[in-house]
Parts: C-alpha cells; structure tokens; sequence
C-alpha cells in the first residue's frame, strides 16, 4: 500500500516510517511526486491544518493521504507558539534560533509547563480518520540532547529527568505526541484494511 504523506519535513517522514516499520507501507512525500507548492495552512487549531493539508494532496494525487500538523504550546506565553510553531521568530529561523528566544523568554520563570500536540488526518477514497494527541512536559533550563528535532533539545520530560532530545528514537516513539498519534493510526490501517 502507498500513503501519501503530505509534508515536506523529512525528519517526520523518517518517525512515521519507523512507527509504521512491518506494515508494508510505502510513504511518499510530495516533493517524491514532483509538487513543490507549499500547501495552505491557515486553520485555527491543529486539527483544522492537517485537515487542510490532508484534503488539498488528496486532491491533488488521489492517493491515500496521511497529514501531520503538530507543534509546542508553552503555557507562560500564553499557549504559543502553538500552530505556529513551524513559523515562530520567521520561517527561516533555524530550531536553535527559536529554542534559544523561548529560553530567554523564560528566563527567571517558574511556570514552565508546556505540551506538544499532534493532530493526524488520513482520507482514501470513503474512508478517513482523525486523531489528536499530546505529550506534556517542562521547557527545560538550556538545551539538552542531540537526538530528536525542533523543539525536542528543551522539551523535559520530569518523570525520566531528560530532555525528548536526549531519549533513543525507540523510547521517544513510544511516549511522544506524534507516537501515540502514529499508534493509533497503526491500529485503524491493521483493524480497516486488515495490514499485519
């Protein structure tokens, strides 16, 4: 089976395919099928972009489409970054640019909880699923950790003392936002289209 993926964030793509890992699941990319538009993303919440993004590369290929809208909302900026996490600070702005601005932010802060969201939106033909999932946390005191990407080097996990950067992709698979996401959507390809 062939899933479109419709991203253009190759460190996604590489955690959907090792949460999808035994399925006999091939994943595409736009960018694989020639398209280099960017799709639009202008909904209000997370489910509402994958939505978005799920609906126009449907169209656009006809292929089974998987897509992802995630992101970290850090509770002393009032939820922000949020679905703008992609673009926070400007869409050129590197991981550590941004990583480094929400420290600062931060700084002398004792309110540090925040949470990482990921909303998925799979259609093929008459057939569709939705879920949104959540991994909360702290924002650490600096960056840690050189695994993981984004935000990971300052998202703390308290009950492991570690940053999600620092955990082996095993163990972050199994406790992140896009993890359990990724777990549910195993469990509906298995249980709908009967992949084992």
């Amino acid at each position: 089976m062939k899933i479109l993926l419709a991203s253009s964030n190759t460190h996604k793509k590489r955690e959907i395919l090792a949460l999808l890992d035994g399925l006999g699941i091939e994943i595409l990319t736009l960018k694989d099928l020639g398209y280099t538009q960017e799709i639009p993303e202008d909904g209000d919440t997370f489910l509402e972009n994958s939505a978005i993004k799920a609906h126009w590369a449907y169209r656009a290929t006809g292929l089974p489409t998987l897509a992802d809208d995630s992101g970290i909302s850090i509770r002393a900026m009032g939820y922000e970054p949020g679905i703008r996490s992609a673009r926070f600070l400007s869409p050129e702005a590197g991981s550590g640019e941004k990583n480094r601005e929400i420290l600062r932010r931060l700084e002398g802060e004792q309110e540090r909880q925040a949470h990482y969201t990921c909303a998925l939106t799979f259609l093929d033909k008459d057939r569709s699923f939705i879920t949104e999932q959540y991994c909360h946390g702290l924002i650490s005191q600096g960056e840690s950790g050189v695994e993981g990407f984004g935000y990971d080097p300052i998202f703390l996990l308290p009950e492991l003392g570690k940053t999600m950067a620092e955990l082996d992709p095993e163990e972050k698979n199994r406790l992140s936002h896009r993890g359990k996401a990724l777990a549910a959507f195993r469990e509906y390809l298995e249980t709908t289209y009967g992949i084992v």
